[in-house]
């Protein structure tokens, strides 16, 4: 069963890959085939703003759920043991980042499409009401299946699901994984044939006299993945800022997009052609064809300037798209900034002769093997995917000492990749620290208690004992009319007057209620919630929204009793 599904997988990956590549190709050819090659387009500034608006009207009124960040919310479902993703990601993805890119974001299309095969695996998995260790399989299938088809890059995407997706290896994961990835890489041939996405020859073989030039552009691109990874991270919470105002991220982010595409037409969508120049380029002629169509053109003493802006705001660009409501991956843009970079860097290398010539097409490759090694932390999958999509394996041993050299380098600063990043950012990144692990699983939607009884301010002593015996708990909230948090009425705290009748009059629950020890929030990590715990030795604790309104409270013992079960259930794992 497993293996049939497999087959299944790798196959609507591939046609999804083919569909997501076939509307992107379409509405970029149908909007630009009559651009000027040899000054600026003004319809630069209007067409991405356009796309963007296209899908966030897309996303909010026909799929209405969020499907940003592909890949990290497959690596979440991954990391859970859930696996379980909406089934609505097997579609919606490849048309809202098909319109995205298509009409200029400066977004890739891979994390869409993993995001899609790892749905579909999940989906036929939960259709055939298969155990959860099955369906984590599956999406593992889905996701290398949609990297092999949309790279014909079967081993890559092999490698993408055990580095990225972190999927045991045995030989019971291996087989399924292999199935998939091999039948989405053929299928890719049937649907578009058997030529590479990047278009690379071999005319220099590496020589050892190189290795000076390898070790420092990997330390560099180590620093440019950092970089890359700093700056989305930083954009994102600015955009994150104006959630609430989508008109006004769209202006600010269209803005900002549509006028770097306008100054660097090379940033428009993928810009996977632009890389090919370089790779299938010889002299500064062939190269400053990449000019083509800006204020640039024509300017070939200009091309290093040019390259290095374009290195230097790509990360902006693929900001401004995902931020302003389209949709995209970090994937390609990673590629495209350690390609530029690679470019840049033996461009500058031989012009100022350093030391000995190195070729600026095979260091376009590591370059974009470099970058996106120091931005996934994934030196394997950044071998491979380099060496399957040229077929350039005489360039394994440059190939290893650059990714070696970038993963170090990055990881001295940042040991989560940009995928792991996040989820670490909202405290829902899953380590082997079973404790974390165990926090990190638990929600606080899920011990609150709402079923609570509350008293008034005013209420007299009397009928505050009459309240009390009909709680079920020794914790009962005061609150005003508007359900405003006002204290606490700790039964234990009253034990001492509680039976003397002659009082009932002479108190009310304003003069007997006393602060929380602590308030918690509807939205804190629960590594605080337990800590507030431990820092009050608190039976119960309040839980209140951003105006202090009461939503429930989270007792101690339902609390432990939930971590207890989730750290067997790991244990047994």
């Amino acid at each position: 069963m497993t293996l049939i599904l497999s087959f299944i997988i790798g196959f609507l990956a591939s046609v999804a890959a083919y569909i997501l590549h076939s509307i992107t190709h379409e509405i970029r050819h149908l909007l630009t085939a009559n651009f000027s090659e040899d000054s600026f387009n003004w319809l630069y500034l209007l067409f991405p703003v356009i796309g963007i608006y296209l899908t966030s009207l897309f996303i909010k009124y026909v799929v209405r759920d969020n499907i940003s960040h592909g890949i990290t919310r497959v690596l979440y479902a991954m990391s859970t043991k859930r696996a379980r993703l909406k089934a609505h990601n097997c579609w919606s993805s490849v048309i809202a980042s098909g319109i995205t890119i298509g009409f200029g974001g400066s977004v890739g299309a891979e994390a869409p499409i993993v995001l899609t095969g790892s749905a579909i695996g999940s989906t036929l998995g939960q259709l055939c009401k298969l155990d959860n260790k099955t369906l984590m399989l599956l999406v593992g299938c889905g996701a290398s299946a949609a990297i092999a088809g949309i790279f014909k890059t079967p081993i890559a995407g092999l490698v993408f699901t055990l580095e990225i997706l972190m999927v045991d290896l045995n030989m019971a994961s291996l087989l399924p994984i292999l199935i998939s990835c091999v039948t989405a890489t053929l299928f890719s041939y049937v649907f578009v044939g058997t030529e590479s996405l990047f278009d690379f020859t071999l005319n220099n073989p590496w020589e050892m006299n190189r290795t000076p030039a390898c070790i420092l552009l990997g330390i560099c691109c180590g620093f440019v993945g950092l970089y890359f990874m700093r700056a989305m991270s930083s954009c994102e919470g600015m955009f994150a800022k104006m959630s609430n105002r989508p008109y006004l991220k769209l202006a600010c982010g269209g803005l900002l997009l549509s006028s770097l595409i306008f100054f660097f037409p090379s940033l428009y969508g993928e810009g996977y052609s632009d890389i090919n120049i370089f790779l299938s380029g010889n002299t500064a002629a062939d190269w400053g064809t990449i000019m083509n169509g800006s204020l640039f053109a024509g300017h070939s003493n200009l091309l290093l300037l040019y390259v290095g802006i374009v290195c230097f705001t790509k990360v902006f660009a693929t900001s401004a798209t995902n931020g302003s409501g389209g949709c995209g991956g970090t994937f390609a843009p990673s590629l495209f900034i350690g390609g530029f970079f690679g470019f840049f860097f033996s461009h500058l290398w031989n012009t100022e002769q350093f030391g000995v010539y190195i070729p600026e097409k095979n260091f376009t490759l590591m370059g974009m093997a470099g970058v996106m090694t120091a931005v996934m932390h994934a030196p394997l999958t950044g071998i491979f995917l380099i060496a399957e999509l040229t077929g350039g394996y005489q360039l394994f041993i440059p190939l290893m000492i650059v990714c070696i050299s970038a993963y170090l380098t990055t990881n001295i600063f940042e040991t989560h990749s940009i995928y792991a990043l996040r989820l670490a950012r909202e405290g829902k990144l899953l380590t082997h620290h079973t404790d974390q692990a165990a926090l990190t699983l638990m929600s606080m939607h899920s011990v609150i208690e709402k079923d609570y009884s509350y008293v008034g301010p005013d209420l007299p002593m009397g009928k505050l004992v009459n309240a009390i015996s009909r709680s079920h708990t020794n914790f009962l909230p005061v609150l005003d009319q508007d359900k405003t948090l006002l204290g606490i009425i700790d039964v234990a705290q009253l034990r001492h007057i509680i039976f003397r009748t002659e009082l009932y009059q002479k108190f009310t629950v304003r003069q007997l209620m006393m602060e929380p020890a602590a308030t918690l929030h509807e939205h804190e990590a629960m590594t605080d919630v337990m800590k507030q715990f431990d820092a009050t030795d608190a039976q119960q604790l309040p839980v209140v929204d951003n105006d202090e309104k009461l939503i429930g409270y989270i007792s101690r013992m339902r609390m432990y009793s939930m971590y207890r079960k989730i750290i067997t259930d790991l244990s047994a794992e």
